[in-house]
């Protein structure tokens, strides 16, 4: 049960977007630019960062949300599952896991992110813009999934909320709409 009155029909962080939007704004817009906007990592990637991010933290919510979305912009339910669970042998380049490594480091302590774990990023081909993003969409994730626990938001057990979730995110991302998520609810 959250701890303060959310709308029923919005778990999660929608809910917690809905309840105050006038904070929800600017974070939206850093969230879209830095998952939707323009990039050299691809939005799946992204979203595997979000992923990793949000399952170290233990955010349920989260974790089953961004993992769907890099499902949806992947088209397969094997990659963001190896990339939780077993990265060194997950399908992604090893760019991709130098960087994802980053982020699990951000959200575990910032402070392991050294020089070594970024020069071989480096090494792998990543970007300092790929790497400055990879720490800021960490952090960033690492605010939402404090944010959605931290308010004991509702989190849905059904795996197909969390498809159709995605499919909002992999289609209209993360900017408000009118009805935004009218789909989110299967009855309506």
């Amino acid at each position: 049960m959250p701890h303060i009155p959310l709308d029923e029909n919005l778990p999660g962080i929608t809910g917690l977007l809905n309840y105050r939007q006038d904070t929800a704004l600017p974070i939206r817009q850093l969230t879209q630019l830095l998952l939707r906007g323009e990039s050299t990592l691809t939005e799946g990637e992204r979203e595997l960062i979000a992923t990793v991010t949000s399952q170290g933290n233990q955010c349920r919510f989260c974790t089953a949300a961004h993992t769907a979305a890099a499902d949806a912009f992947y088209g397969e339910r094997v990659t963001a599952e190896m990339v939780k669970n077993d990265p060194a042998h997950a399908p992604v380049s090893e760019k991709m896991k130098s960087l994802l490594e980053i982020a699990r480091r951000v959200q575990a302590d910032a402070r392991t992110v050294n020089s070594d774990l970024v020069e071989k990023a480096r090494k792998e081909g990543a970007t300092d813009m790929e790497i400055h993003d990879t720490v800021l969409i960490a952090a960033l994730f690492c605010l939402y999934n404090k944010y959605v626990d931290g308010l004991a938001s509702v989190t849905p057990s059904d795996p197909a909320f969390y498809d159709r979730l995605a499919g909002i995110l992999k289609n209209s991302g993360y900017l408000p709409s009118p009805n935004r998520y009218a789909a989110l609810n299967p009855t309506a």
